[in-house]
């Protein structure tokens, strides 16, 4: 792949930036969220829910000859945890999903006008996007990603397509909301669509790092029973591990977004200002011509004798 420069750039620019306060206080405001939300909707529908769950696997007859296998070798105990456990394996996604929008409605302005402030106080905000476009195109996109989620996790079954699948998507859906919420206030509409259409391979790259980096906190859901357990403590750490992960990545858009924008409008108003400096030029070049010659319109001179 050519031209990583910039990308390598933005990366440790944005690495750096996650140590500032203002990033570290505005992260705690989508996990604050998240956690309310997710022990509120646990206390009110967990029971409900693993019941209805458990008695879906009852109703497999294959599933109840891998029970019999258990059994017999002694590890009948995993079925208590297989409910629960298949819940929150179910849930992975729409908790991604939620974190996602929550980092791009509270933090990514935020981040933004961070970098606009400290890196590209010059550069001039044509707000082509509104607040409510924004989260048109955000909401679109995680449904489209939803969507893509659902019809793919009978695939997840095979351990190859598992670790490409989740954070193929996760990323793509990264790519699509980081870089629309970062151009929305600088770029005018025009340079939002060129340039999302122009670097969309390095913008699809970035994505797919960060679906790989929000991989993460699945260590936290594969470690099974003692998850079960520790559950109140290891969602809101999982939670807020996926809040990090996404604040980076709005951090990271914005350094590459903000710097290929800058430098698009630079190199068209050189090549805007080009013209003018030839024009300008030719009437100081025709000046400088010898003292025989004869100025343009002008009547040829008569013989010297």
């Amino acid at each position: 792949m050519k031209n990583v420069g910039p990308i390598i750039d933005a990366f440790w620019r944005a690495a750096v930036y996650c140590l500032h306060p203002r990033v570290i206080a505005l992260s705690f405001l989508p996990l604050v969220i998240m956690v309310v939300a997710a022990l509120g909707l646990g206390y009110l529908f967990w029971n409900d829910a693993v019941d209805a769950m458990r008695a879906q696997l009852d109703s497999w007859t294959w599933l109840n000859l891998i029970y019999s296998g258990l059994q017999f070798i002694g590890l009948g105990g995993l079925r208590a945890v297989m409910a629960p456990a298949m819940l929150l394996f179910l849930s992975i996604p729409f908790i991604v999903m939620a974190c996602l929008l929550m980092v791009a409605f509270f933090m990514t302005p935020a981040m933004v006008a961070l970098v606009g402030e400290r890196r590209f106080a010059q550069l001039q905000r044509k707000k082509g996007a509104s607040l409510f476009a924004s989260v048109l195109w955000s909401l679109g996109s995680a449904l489209a990603a939803l969507v893509a989620m659902l019809l793919s996790m009978p695939l997840w079954l095979l351990p190859p397509l598992v670790l490409v699948l989740p954070p193929l998507i996760w990323g793509w859906l990264t790519y699509r909301v980081m870089a629309f919420d970062c151009l929305a206030d600088h770029a005018s509409s025009e340079e939002r669509k060129q340039l999302m259409r122009q670097s969309r391979v390095h913008l699809l790259i970035m994505g797919l790092f960060t679906g790989y980096l929000g991989a993460l906190p699945s260590v936290l859901w594969a470690s099974g029973a003692m998850f079960i357990a520790m559950a109140p403590v290891l969602v809101p750490l999982a939670i807020w591990i996926y809040t990090l992960v996404f604040a980076f990545s709005s951090l990271w858009f914005a350094h590459y977004c903000l710097a290929l924008l800058d430098k698009t409008r630079s190199a068209a108003g050189q090549a805007q200002a080009m013209p003018a400096f030839e024009i300008e030029a030719q009437p100081a070049a025709a000046g400088t011509a010898g003292p025989g010659a004869v100025p343009p319109g002008a009547p040829p001179s008569a013989p010297s004798p």
